[in-house]
């Protein structure tokens, strides 16, 4: 009997971790589509074609012109909901690795949750055809003047802009230190496609990281100018980067970046321990 019981738990376990791995991996495929797409966009806007908005609206709106577009659009949205589920088994029972049921990741965890759960909203919203509510710079724009009409609210915005370009700081950094690896079950893997998942981990990082890092300043000054209208989504973030000494060209390569963080998530999607 109790041999039983213990085999049942196990048969039930690995049907959990089972469920937790397929999630996780069609959550990465959904992302890598989604940086790629947007990639591809800002990288016509730096050459100076008008191409839409280089954010999430805009690559759903590249997706749904294409062949089968509104189902490759519900399988995104899916993936993400498959990212949710699988970021809050780890919030819930810990990461993989020796260290995964710290308390630090299983917070992260949560906070990654949030995260796509806002995107996988926005996602399946616009799949089922009522939209997002407007462009990414609109909704930032909104919701940071709503927040700077709470009491304290220039304190708040302060801190969430803060907060974002700290986020981007890590980002950008730990991808440059290679901390993906860890994450990695590589052990089968030549020396060639290792290389090749370094190059686009640090790449893809380090541009991903620098666009949450100009967000979160944008956020930072809107609040200290008290005016919502200086906060960006991620289409006038990167626009913005035309702004530098660097010009288009910085805007292109940090698109470029965005796009081989795409392929480092489907790498991840193959090569991640869940």
């Amino acid at each position: 009997m109790t041999r039983g019981v213990a085999q049942e738990g196990k048969r039930t376990a690995s049907r959990g971790g089972a469920g937790r791995e397929v999630a996780a991996r069609c959550g990465l495929v959904a992302r890598g589509v989604l940086y790629v797409l947007t990639g591809v966009i800002a990288v016509r806007v730096a050459f100076g074609e008008n191409a839409g908005e280089a954010d999430r609206q805009g690559a759903l709106q590249t997706l749904a012109g294409r062949p089968f577009g509104a189902v490759m659009v519900w399988a995104v949205g899916i993936g993400l909901v498959g990212m949710v589920l699988w970021r809050l088994s780890e919030a819930a029972f810990g990461a993989a690795g020796p260290e995964g049921g710290k308390a630090t990741k299983r917070l992260a965890s949560a906070g990654r949750a949030v995260f796509y759960a806002t995107a996988a909203f926005s996602v399946l919203s616009f799949a089922a055809g009522s939209g997002s509510g407007g462009s990414g710079d609109d909704q930032s724009r909104d919701v940071t003047a709503k927040a700077l009409g709470l009491p304290a609210g220039q304190w708040l915005v302060g801190a969430a802009g803060l907060a974002i370009a700290a986020a981007g700081v890590t980002i950008a950094v730990r991808a440059a230190q290679c901390r993906f690896r860890k994450h990695l079950t590589m052990g089968g893997m030549s020396a060639p496609w290792k290389r090749a998942v370094d190059v686009l981990g640090v790449s893809g990082g380090v541009a991903r990281g620098a666009v949450f890092t100009a967000a979160g300043g944008f956020a930072g000054y809107a609040a200290w100018r008290y005016d919502p209208g200086q906060a960006k989504g991620v289409d006038d973030t990167l626009r913005a980067f035309t702004g530098t000494p660097a010009g288009p060209w910085l805007l292109a390569a940090v698109a470029v970046g965005l796009m081989l963080f795409g392929v480092f998530s489907w790498a991840m999607a193959r090569w991640r321990e869940v």
